[in-house]
């Protein structure tokens, strides 16, 4: 018992790692990925590699090929414009069903959140960038206090930071209008305005990703 749990374990520390190398932008789309390249990397067997590889392939991040390898997938852009949308649909949702003294407190906290957007703009810092953003995202979706929308937005994190992270030099090129728009949004959002809200996200969701393409 205790090697198998030691090998779902080393297979979860697989996984995450390859995942989060695919999702930072290590592993570009198309690059085939070797079983014994990845365990001298990661310090460990083939087997739990072997193990992450198929979990991955189940979620859709790379198709393994026998006696090739593992070849890393990405979002094709019609995929990144749904997964736009569906976010968007939530975020807006939690604005709708807010209530004043919700939309008090987030304004409070996404203070700090853009502070720290700023900074990791201005540092060159864009994975520190990523994660705040996100935050700053789901925090709308916080608003209406409904569980199965919280748990349906968060199933979407790996393709928001996929999207993020292949749109990077869209969004680095222009700091102060990702800044911006971010502020307008939250400026929304706060006021209660929730069609100008739906309006700035769509804009925002246009400019950074291309969603309307």
């Amino acid at each position: 018992m205790p090697r198998a749990e030691g090998a779902a374990t080393a297979a979860e520390r697989a996984h995450a790692r390859i995942r989060d190398a695919i999702l930072r932008g290590d592993h570009e789309p198309g690059t085939m990925l070797s079983e014994n390249t990845l365990a001298a990397d990661l310090e460990m067997s083939r087997t739990p590699v072997r193990a992450a590889l198929t979990r991955l392939q189940d979620e859709g991040w790379v198709r393994i090929y026998p006696q090739r390898g593992a070849q890393v997938q990405g979002l094709s852009p019609q995929e990144i414009r749904e997964s736009a949308q569906l976010r968007l649909a939530l975020e807006s949702a939690g604005v709708f069903h807010s209530d004043e003294a919700g939309r008090r407190a987030l304004s409070d906290r996404l203070e700090a959140n853009m502070i720290e957007q700023e900074q990791a703009l201005r540092s060159g810092d864009f994975g520190a960038f990523a994660e705040t953003a996100i935050r700053f995202h789901s925090a709308f979706v916080d608003l209406a206090r409904n569980s199965a929308m919280t748990t349906t937005y968060a199933r979407l994190r790996d393709r928001q930071r996929f999207s993020l992270t292949h749109h990077r030099g869209t969004i680095t090129a222009d700091p102060d209008q990702v800044l911006a728009a971010h502020r307008a949004v939250l400026d929304a959002a706060v006021a209660g305005d929730w069609l100008e809200f739906v309006r700035l996200l769509d804009d925002h969701q246009r400019d950074s990703y291309g969603t309307g393409l």
